[in-house]
């Protein structure tokens, strides 16, 4: 209980769980394209089971320190390269977004229907189980930032309980937005194209600071937020002057 009196303790949850829903935010997007697969009716239960898993996963991540701290060590020399376990599984998980982003991609462009005909519909433990393996990719790095933050145990386990339940509220809307707003999806398609590469970057000794990431994303979103607006005013585009020799015709 003295633990609690303390300041630093305080601060370090609240900054922790910060940080736990900005690491958060291409988990709710992966969760929210895949739920989006599912029928109408079992879409809100897919994204609660998926962030249900992811917290479970990470609390069972931070249970398992001394695992998570071994994957840190190189096995693996690959010409000249070494690789840990966590470089590896950081490869694994950005090949499967690369993959599966792509793939939503071409059904958006070329159009779903000849794909549904050809390919069985998801099946719910199909899709909760793609988002388990990807929560696993997505959890490394919050373990990770969260025993370099905190030494109390229950400090990082409260904190992850709380961002989870946070993500648990907003991710209804936000996967309501995207599924409404066409372009909104393809932006966020987009994003998890570019949470592959860097991810895979990452595992192959390449740090892109975090920071670079979100402000692009934030920017992008930004603009797309501008579109919305634009449209949803139902005024017609800008359109540049015709060349002066029109003019003097």
């Amino acid at each position: 209980m003295s633990a609690l009196t303390q300041p630093e303790v305080w601060i370090a949850l609240l900054t922790l769980t910060a940080l736990e829903i900005v690491l958060g935010i291409d988990n709710i997007v992966f969760i929210s394209i895949l739920s989006g697969k599912l029928p109408p009716g079992q879409r809100d239960k897919g994204r609660l089971v998926g962030l249900g898993a992811a917290m479970l996963t990470r609390i069972l991540l931070l249970f398992s320190l001394a695992w998570v701290i071994g994957l840190t060590q190189p096995f693996l020399t690959v010409f000249g390269f070494e690789f840990a376990g966590r470089d590896i599984i950081l490869i694994g998980g950005g090949l499967f977004l690369l993959a599966k982003s792509t793939d939503e991609i071409h059904d958006k462009l070329e159009g779903e229907e000849g794909h549904r005909d050809t390919a069985a519909a998801p099946s719910f433990a199909g899709v909760i189980t793609q988002i388990a393996l990807l929560d696993i990719v997505f959890s490394l790095d919050s373990v990770i930032t969260a025993v370099g933050m905190a030494r109390d145990l229950w400090v990082m386990v409260t904190a992850i309980v709380v961002a989870v339940g946070i993500m648990m509220v907003a991710s209804g809307p936000i996967s309501r937005f995207v599924e409404d707003h066409p372009t909104v999806k393809m932006l966020a398609l987009s994003f998890l194209l570019l949470i592959g590469m860097s991810l895979i970057a990452e595992g192959m000794g390449l740090h892109i600071p975090k920071g670079y990431i979100y402000f692009a994303m934030g920017f992008s979103v930004f603009v797309e937020v501008l579109n919305l607006r634009l449209r949803s005013r139902g005024e017609k585009p800008v359109r540049l002057r015709e060349p002066y020799a029109r003019d003097e015709a």
